[in-house]
């Protein structure tokens, strides 16, 4: 069932996506060769406590998840288990997915960085990744649908050649991680939920430079590209309203 959240509940979640916008930001800036992920895992739960909240992550689902933050290199689409053997290497990308819950609300987003110098073709691959997430935004207006949002993301992506992964989905958001309504990467303009002001969601292109083929690896929680290839993540919590939408994790300028 999709919970319509209020104006006092949009004030909450944007206090927990300002801290999920500070820890992505704080990453960033850690993101070079030679560190692990164990490490910028350890920033993001730090940073998270420190600001009064909890990782929305840590201990999520069946097997638990063990981190504060999903990071997944390369060929990994999402869920990658931070390890302290897991050493960033120059050219990688690296994909941070991070939430965080304060006051009873949950915040979600996700940001792929690059690791020193990278290719052009994955500099590529992030960069239309990103416009993937503002083209679904642009369709998420009260009285359109949820297949207007999936379409223009998959129109996007596939333009370029790449693969929309279709395991995998956005979601609602609010006191759960994990709310309805699903909210596809690929989809028909016209068909779906009708959207409403209030609705809250986490909308989360993940797009490959290959196959959108995926499998779950061995620690069943990190997911890979089937063939290989890279994979970039990019996700925003934002909720509509009759004056436009609000991103909830984005610092204001």
């Amino acid at each position: 069932m999709v919970r319509l959240k209020t104006t006092a509940e949009i004030e909450k979640m944007k206090k927990a996506g300002r801290i999920v916008a500070h820890v992505l930001q704080a990453i960033e800036k850690s993101v070079r060769p030679g560190v692990s992920t164990w490490e910028l895992d350890a920033i993001a739960g730090n940073l998270i406590r420190e600001e009064g909240a909890v990782p929305s992550f840590l201990n999520y689902g069946s097997p638990p998840f063990p981190a504060s933050i999903c990071a997944s290199i390369n060929d990994e689409v999402v869920h990658g288990i931070p390890n302290k053997n897991r050493l960033l290497r120059e050219g990688d990308i690296v994909s941070i997915d991070v939430g965080a819950v304060l006051n009873g609300f949950h915040a979600d987003a996700a940001r792929t960085f690059a690791v020193g110098e990278i290719s052009e073709e994955a500099k590529k691959l992030i960069r239309v990744t990103e416009e993937c997430f503002w083209k679904g935004l642009e369709q998420a207006k009260p009285g359109k649908r949820i297949g207007d949002v999936s379409s223009a993301i998959q129109q996007h992506a596939e333009k370029h050649g790449y693969g929309v992964v279709k395991q995998l989905v956005g979601h609602g958001i609010g006191e759960h991680l994990h709310e309805d309504p699903d909210v596809p990467n690929f989809g028909r303009s016209g068909h779906g939920l009708r959207i409403f002001p209030g609705l809250v969601i986490a909308v989360e292109p993940m797009i490959n430079q290959g196959t959108c083929e995926v499998r779950l690896m061995e620690d069943q929680w990190t997911i890979s590209t089937a063939d290989g290839l890279n994979s970039a993540h990019y996700e925003n919590t934002f909720a509509v309203t009759e004056n436009g939408n609000i991103i909830t994790t984005i610092l204001d300028e």
